[in-house]
């Protein structure tokens, strides 16, 4: 048998695994730190959802939730961005520090311009339900009983891995071009859909003495070629202060004018660092957990193309 922690735990490595294939920025930073006998520890990691009928596939924050509450997850806090029609819900793991939390965001569609709403819409709606048949079941089975057979269990984080993409054929390239000029958070979310949109280093967690945190680490990166971005979001002393690489482009498939299949080049991921101050609760400092929704506001725009 193999237990919640164990599964969330396969998922999380082939997650991360597949991300630093993706972000050179992560794997150069993971490498750098164990060079210097630090660790590796992510604070969190981020998804981007479309609030509307993507098929058969559940619609907005659902798409994932479902997936973190029957690894044992719990939901902590909403955060509301009006004015980019965005709407977030923080997820943590009860016991186990080692898991990231998760930052899964929705865009609420129906607030968009009427022809960005039909371009998006027309878009995702034929896409499949990934998990369909099995997976979900054992989905079900694993929130209810905490574990799962090995076997069923292997089975479940292939077909998770496997979903946590873009689920919806390819989009047309002069609808990612339109649906841009409105929201670059819906324009990335067609090329990627269930991509994992970042993960974050917890600077806190990194124990690297010569690195004087954040500044410390985002010198270290720049010091070997990563790309970092000029400024920290948080005053010093702040209970949360983040940064991140710039983010990686990749060749992204969409359909042509012409009904070919074409690429097209936009941002994919970045990887965020995120240092963490303290709060005094009942008397005893403890680091605080949450996240501040402006500092989130600005990140999202790191994702941005023109």
């Amino acid at each position: 048998m193999k237990t919640q922690e164990t599964i969330t735990k396969s998922l999380m490595e082939k997650l991360w695994e597949g991300y630093c294939q993706r972000v050179k920025y992560a794997k150069q930073y993971a490498d750098l730190v164990l060079s210097k006998g630090g660790n590796i520890v992510n604070d969190h990691c981020a998804f981007r959802t479309f609030n509307t009928l993507t098929g058969k596939q559940p619609a907005g924050i659902s798409a994932i939730s479902e997936i973190l509450e029957a690894m044992g997850y719990e939901k902590i806090s909403p955060y509301s961005f009006p004015s980019k029609h965005l709407n977030s819900f923080h997820y943590q793991h009860p016991t186990n520090i080692n898991f990231p939390k998760f930052f899964v965001t929705q865009l609420e569609v129906t607030e968009l311009s009427e022809a960005t709403q039909d371009l998006i819409n027309e878009a995702v709606k034929d896409a499949p339900d990934l998990l369909a048949g099995e997976a979900r079941q054992l989905l079900a089975s694993l929130k209810h009983n905490k574990e799962l057979i090995s076997a069923e269990a292997d089975r479940l984080v292939e077909a998770l891995v496997k979903y946590f993409a873009r689920t919806w054929s390819p989009v047309k390239k002069e609808t990612i071009l339109a649906v841009n000029q409105e929201s670059q958070f819906a324009a990335w979310t067609l090329l990627h859909g269930n991509s994992v949109n970042h993960f974050t280093a917890y600077i806190n967690y990194q124990n690297v003495p010569e690195w004087d945190g954040i500044e410390g680490t985002m010198a270290a990166l720049e010091g070997i070629g990563v790309p970092i971005k000029p400024a920290i979001e948080g005053e010093k002393g702040s209970k949360l202060r983040q940064s991140s690489t710039q983010a990686i482009d990749e060749d992204c498939p969409v359909i042509e004018v012409d009904g070919s299949l074409g690429t097209l080049s936009w941002s994919y991921a970045y990887y965020e660092l995120a240092e963490r101050g303290y709060l005094e609760t009942d008397g005893k400092k403890v680091w605080f957990d949450g996240f501040l929704g402006e500092q989130a506001t600005n990140l999202f725009e790191m994702t941005k193309r023109n």
